[in-house]
């Protein structure tokens, strides 16, 4: 049994460029391709796209995938190594849902929430060896003392901006603006101010604000805050807008 294209692109919450894409590079070839060229896939297909979209998830690269599809042949060890990280996520996931829920059942009674339980769930020391990695020991231990100096209530307007930030790009991008247009620029500028304000007043220069653009479409966790489906495109109207606003004011 095998599946057309569409299917699998409806079931996996991709689009069919992207598994198209993914047959180019070498990363997912259909298992057939029938009358005028409609591509196919079969149960073990879908097993590596599974793994594909899972690696994806954990923040590495399609050639890093391929690597490491490459190199772990058995299906069935890789997948229970995946499953670990799941029930991970599912954890730290059902932490958050419950502390919005306090959040907001407290308020809705005018309480004022507990700092513990808001912000349960939400530890960003999980990225401290990545942050290090990335941009050294200095940056991380700048931002966790940033953090750490907030109080509850900033915390909090801070994850509030965030959103909002995020969804209106979203909204941006689903109204089809352009990326260098008036609406998308003012996002973009929107989007500079919360990175300065992120990075304790200390303006991020063109280079970083370009790189930065550009890593939220090459990171799927960072491509996922601006899309409503993954690879559906609206990442890269973000890198497009902020690069453009970063050419013609930085």
């Amino acid at each position: 049994m095998d599946w057309p294209i569409q299917e699998v692109a409806r079931l996996a919450g991709v689009t069919t460029r992207t598994l198209r894409h993914y047959d180019h590079i070498g990363l997912l070839a259909p298992t057939r391709t029938g009358a005028g060229g409609l591509r196919y896939y079969d149960a073990d297909s879908l097993t590596r796209l599974q793994r594909i979209l899972m690696l994806r998830d954990l923040g590495l690269t399609l050639p890093t995938i391929g690597d490491v599809l490459d190199g772990e042949k058995d299906d069935v060890t890789a997948l229970r190594g995946h499953l670990v990280w799941l029930e991970s996520e599912k954890e730290r996931l059902g932490r958050q849902i419950r502390a919005v829920q306090h959040t907001i059942e407290t308020k809705e009674r005018g309480e004022t929430p507990m700092a513990e339980h808001m912000l349960d769930g939400f530890d960003h020391t999980q990225y401290k060896e990545e942050v290090e990695q990335r941009w050294g020991k200095q940056a991380y231990a700048d931002g966790d003392r940033w953090w750490r100096g907030l109080s509850s209530d900033d915390k909090a307007a801070f994850m509030t901006e965030v959103k909002s930030l995020n969804d209106e790009w979203q909204r941006a991008y689903a109204a089809g603006y352009s990326p260098d247009g008036d609406e998308a620029q003012r996002v973009a500028e929107r989007h500079y101010k919360w990175l300065t304000a992120a990075y304790q007043g200390k303006a991020p220069v063109k280079e970083h604000l370009t790189g930065l653009a550009q890593m939220y479409v090459d990171d799927p966790r960072f491509a996922a805050n601006y899309e409503a489906s993954a690879g559906d495109g609206g990442a890269v109207f973000v890198r497009d807008a902020l690069v453009t606003w970063a050419e013609r004011n930085l």
